[in-house]
């Protein structure tokens, strides 16, 4: 596989996939925003178990005052049940919400878990309103919030925020995992291991998916749009390496589906 197919997959991994601070704990959040410990962090389902590992070093670190775990079911879900069956097939999963599986998860693995579960959202934007929904309903007041998604969504997610909120609110972006393909011969390959990564031909068509939403034009996301997002600024070289990658794969990306609209 053509090493530049791999450099372009990074440079849209590394656009849509942001970490504000280098490792989650109290000194990098004080060295960057002047706090030790934020209101609330919130990590959004999926299916990458890395997510939960992430959401338990928080934990453990005490980078938040509040923990929350958000996700009902949609596209990634059955994913999530067929991965935490397989590999702890103890935890049971049928039927449950991807905030009910990773708090098992984090219960069975570490010990720990989150404060306050949202199991009804879909979808990245009733994520958001539904999150929003249940802070205001448990009276918990925030102005700064640790956003935790798969890296694929996580610009996305910020920007789903960002559209409610004021901005005297940091979003802190902590992608749940972080990572890079490389050219293995014929095939493209990830660098390194991460916990109940996607196939790699889904990742890309994942990332490839996020270009489109992400434009502020009348068929993206944002205001110009469907309005789901804040305005998001696409750099050109993101553009360029989305174009050349749309030469290999074609315009296969993904779509979002009808049955996880919000209703």
């Amino acid at each position: 596989m053509d090493c530049k197919v791999a450099e372009n997959i990074n440079t849209l991994a590394n656009f849509l996939g942001t970490r504000d601070i280098d490792e989650l704990n109290q000194e990098k959040i004080f060295n960057r925003y002047g706090i030790h410990q934020v209101d609330v962090m919130v990590l959004f389902g999926g299916s990458v178990l890395e997510g939960g590992d992430v959401l338990a070093s928080g934990i453990k670190n005490f980078v938040a005052k509040k923990y929350i775990i958000v996700g009902g079911a949609g596209h990634t879900t059955d994913t999530l049940r067929q991965v935490v069956q397989l590999e702890y097939p103890s935890i049971e999963t049928t039927d449950l919400s991807e905030a009910e599986i990773f708090q098992k998860y984090l219960k069975h693995v570490y010990g720990c878990e989150a404060d306050y579960l949202e199991t009804k959202s879909t979808n990245c934007g009733n994520n958001i309103t539904y999150l929003l929904d249940l802070l205001e309903e448990n009276n918990i007041p925030f102005k700064s919030i640790i956003l935790s998604q798969d890296a694929s969504m996580q610009r996305r997610m910020a920007a789903g925020l960002k559209k409610y909120v004021n901005d005297d609110v940091t979003i802190i972006n902590y992608a749940t995992y972080c990572v890079k393909v490389m050219s293995c011969g014929e095939e493209l390959c990830y660098a390194e291991n991460i916990h109940g990564m996607w196939p790699i031909e889904r990742y890309v068509n994942l990332l490839m998916g996020e270009i489109p939403r992400l434009s502020d034009d009348e068929n993206g996301y944002g205001p110009k749009g469907a309005n789901y997002i804040a305005h998001v600024d696409i750099p050109e070289n993101i553009m360029i390496a989305f174009e050349e990658l749309k030469a290999v794969y074609g315009s296969e990306t993904r779509e979002a589906n009808p049955l996880y609209a919000s209703k």
